[in-house]
């Protein structure tokens, strides 16, 4: 296991603090636990546009239709060809 120093704001620590103390934990294990699921969040992101980026490049872009259909299905009607 590595280890891995940080600055923080002031009123951050003050907050650890706070949930350390309200949940009976380190504040080492909150801080590896919210980093481990900034980092998986971070990771997928970054995996999901590298996938985009390929697919633009090999031109595979939604049609009119699709980007309608999508819009349509959250209630929003647009036109993609203005």
């Amino acid at each position: 296991m590595g280890t891995v120093t940080a600055r923080i704001p002031d009123a951050t620590l003050a907050k650890l603090d706070m949930i350390a103390k309200a949940t009976n934990r380190s504040k080492s294990f909150l801080v590896a636990a919210a980093l481990d699921r900034f980092v998986d969040e971070q990771e997928w992101q970054v995996a999901r546009i590298a996938e985009s980026v390929a697919q633009a490049d090999a031109g595979e872009f939604a049609s009119d239709a699709e980007v309608k259909a999508a819009f349509a299905a959250w209630g929003v009607d647009v036109d993609p060809s203005e």
